[in-house]
C-alpha cells in the first residue's frame, strides 16, 4: 500500500486525541447496548457473551480475547499499526470499566440503544481506522482484507458481525437478537459509508 504525502499525515497528537475520542465513543455505545441487553458483534460480541454468561467484567475479557490477534496485525499490517491498536483495545478496556462510575441510565428504549450504540461505536471505529488503528480482532481481519483483496472493511465487518450475533441465541431471546442485529447493520453502515480507500489520506 502506498504511503500518502508527508504533509497529509497525522500527528502523534492527533493520533493520541483519535484513540481516546474513539474509545470513549465506543465506551458509551457498548454501554447502551449492554443496558438494554444488547450483543455485537467481532471481538467485542464474544466479550458480551462470555460477559453475560460469567457475570465477569466485559473490559477485562475484551482485553484478553484480543492478545492473539496481535500477531496477525504485526504480520499483516505492521508495528505501528499493531502498537496503535493495542492502545485502542487498551484504552476501551479501562473506558468501559470507568463507565459506570460517570454515566447511568433509568430507561433506554431498546431499539433506541441499539441503533444510537451502533452509530456511537461505528463512529470510534471510524475515527481508529483513519488513524491506522483498529480495536484488534475482527477489525484486524477487516481491514487486512480491504487492503489486499479491495472488499470494503465495512461490509467484511458487517457479516462476521451478524454471524457472531445470530449465534447468541443460546444467550439471549429472539427480540435481542434482532434488536442486536440492528445495532451491527448501524454500526457497519457507518463504516462502510465513510469509510473508503481512497477518500481520506491522513494517517
Amino acid at each position: 500500500m502506498l504511503s500518502p504525502p508527508p504533509d497529509v499525515r497525522h500527528s502523534a497528537y492527533e493520533d493520541a486525541q483519535a484513540l481516546v475520542t474513539g474509545a470513549l465513543f465506543v465506551a458509551l455505545g457498548i454501554a447502551l447496548f449492554a443496558q438494554a441487553g444488547l450483543l455485537t458483534g467481532g471481538t467485542a460480541g464474544i466479550a458480551f457473551l462470555i460477559h453475560y454468561a460469567t457475570g465477569w467484567r466485559f473490559g477485562a475479557v475484551f482485553f484478553v480475547l484480543n492478545l492473539p490477534f496481535y500477531w496477525l496485525a504485526v504480520r499483516t499490517l505492521g508495528w505501528r499499526f499493531t502498537l496503535k491498536t493495542f492502545c485502542a483495545v487498551a484504552l476501551l478496556s479501562l473506558a468501559t470499566e470507568m463507565m459506570p462510575a460517570v454515566v447511568g441510565f433509568g430507561r433506554v428504549n431498546a431499539v433506541y440503544a441499539a441503533v444510537m450504540g451502533g452509530f456511537l461505536a461505528g463512529a470510534g471505529l471510524l475515527m481508529f481506522f483513519r488513524h491506522q488503528a483498529s480495536l484488534g480482532g475482527v477489525n484486524v481481519l477487516a481491514l487486512h482484507v480491504q487492503d489486499r483483496y479491495g472488499w470494503r472493511a465495512g461490509t467484511v465487518q458487517m457479516a462476521v458481525d451478524c454471524a457472531v450475533v445470530l449465534a447468541a441465541f443460546a444467550v439471549v431471546d429472539v427480540q435481542r437478537i434482532a434488536l442486536s442485529v440492528l445495532g451491527a447493520i448501524a454500526l457497519n453502515l457507518v463504516i462502510a459509508i465513510n469509510h473508503k480507500p481512497g477518500r481520506y489520506l491522513g494517517v
